[in-house]
């Protein structure tokens, strides 16, 4: 039997009051993508209260800190993202956002003060690590191209056996942790359509080029895509966002433009979709006698969890919470670019509950009342430590 190295039967007092404390000064002092700067340098400083730890500085605003063992061994990679969204925040507790317009949103304060703690924790215990451990706190996760590709191509996955990530989720309750293998999270594209027609008085419609009624039109068959024209298996989503023409209740606007998001798994349906938005667009334009540019844009790609790793994630987590709170989660259409990281080594993403109804925190993420149960925060510091005490021991 292996003594375990890294997972403490019980946590040390202060760990609970300081992960809410740093979770709390994160929430009251948010950034916005790209602009992490105070949140970089605070976590920054707080790293460097510890032993042990090699600390850089990749990009402006982002951090890494290493921990190595006097020995060989795995290199294992834990990310936690670190900024904040456009939200003027509306709960009234003591530590709400002091940045107007801007605050955390999305429970990545959270995630940045778990790893913090599991950072401190581990460093007490250097003395065991075969290895390396590499704590990134990542910069703009919400704002594409996004943080983690500026950090892969800085060289910080380089030698990396496996990296791990979590997310705390309001709509899972608090002390389960979603797993899931396999796909997780879609690739979140993006569409501009810009429709150019004949503007012309209201009252005189056949004597202008109606974009607004080109427009219409190609929002109503657009959603024959996913039910019509692709394969009715595929996970696939077509989302119309935005719609914008016209300054007048009595004139016909010379130019409409639509945006929206496509949300996908595969690579062959991520390049049918923007092709078949294209011949639409035109087809539909073209009838009316209006011309169309149409712009496709790339996101993320996909989270797809290593079914090796998800495998020894999932006993981590039930050594951690018990077998009946462990979950399947199913995929979902949301993006993150923890993908990023996962084109490069294996890698497991997975989802931390956070909600709790009787205390009413039932708020989405990216809701302006959006909160976590602060208890969460123990089970990702916990999950952490139990994830790196198996993958140090084990041997795929």
């Amino acid at each position: 039997m292996i003594d375990k190295r890294f997972a403490f039967e019980q946590l040390p007092d202060w760990v609970e009051d300081q992960v809410i404390a740093w979770r709390r000064y994160l929430h009251q002092h948010p950034e916005l993508s790209f602009h992490e700067h105070e949140t970089a340098a605070f976590v920054e400083n707080t790293l460097r209260e510890m032993e042990g730890l090699t600390i850089s500085r990749p990009t402006p605003t982002s951090v890494v800190a290493v921990l190595k063992g006097d020995q060989l061994g795995p290199v294992i990679a834990f990310r936690a993202d670190m900024d904040a969204l456009p939200i003027h925040e509306e709960n009234t507790f003591d530590f709400v956002s002091s940045t107007p317009g801007v605050m955390h949103a999305c429970g990545h304060d959270g995630h940045t003060a778990m790893l913090l703690a599991a950072a401190k924790l581990l460093t007490e215990k250097r003395d065991y690590l075969r290895g390396e451990i590499r704590f990134i706190f990542q910069h703009a996760e919400e704002l594409p191209p996004g943080g983690a590709i500026e950090l892969v191509e800085a060289g910080v996955m380089d030698g990396v056996d496996y990296v791990f990530g979590v997310h705390l989720a309001s709509l899972l309750p608090v002390g389960q942790i979603g797993i899931r293998h396999g796909e997780m999270m879609a690739s979140p594209d993006n569409f501009t359509i810009v429709i150019k027609g004949y503007g012309g008085h209201a009252g005189y419609p056949h004597r202008a080029v109606d974009v607004i009624t080109v427009g219409t039109q190609l929002v109503g068959h657009l959603q024959h895509i996913v039910s019509r024209l692709t394969d009715p298996l595929e996970r696939l989503v077509v989302s119309v966002t935005q719609f914008t023409a016209g300054s007048s209740h009595n004139v016909i606007p010379h130019s409409a433009t639509l945006k929206g998001t496509v949300r996908s798994f595969k690579p062959s349906v991520r390049q049918e979709v923007p092709e078949i938005i294209r011949k639409m667009s035109e087809g539909i334009a073209a009838l009316y006698g209006a011309t169309v540019e149409v712009n496709f844009v790339y996101g993320y790609e996909p989270v797809i969890n290593d079914e090796w790793l998800t495998n020894l994630v999932h006993e981590a987590a039930v050594e951690v919470v018990g077998a009946d709170l462990v979950i399947a989660t199913p995929p979902g259409m949301g993006g993150e670019d923890f993908s990023a990281y996962q084109q490069r080594v294996r890698g497991t993403f997975v989802n931390i509950g956070a909600g709790n109804e009787a205390e009413g925190i039932i708020f989405p993420h990216h809701h302006p009342k959006f909160t976590i149960d602060e208890s969460s925060l123990l089970t990702g510091v916990k999950l952490f430590l139990q994830v790196a005490d198996k993958l140090l021991t084990t041997k795929s």
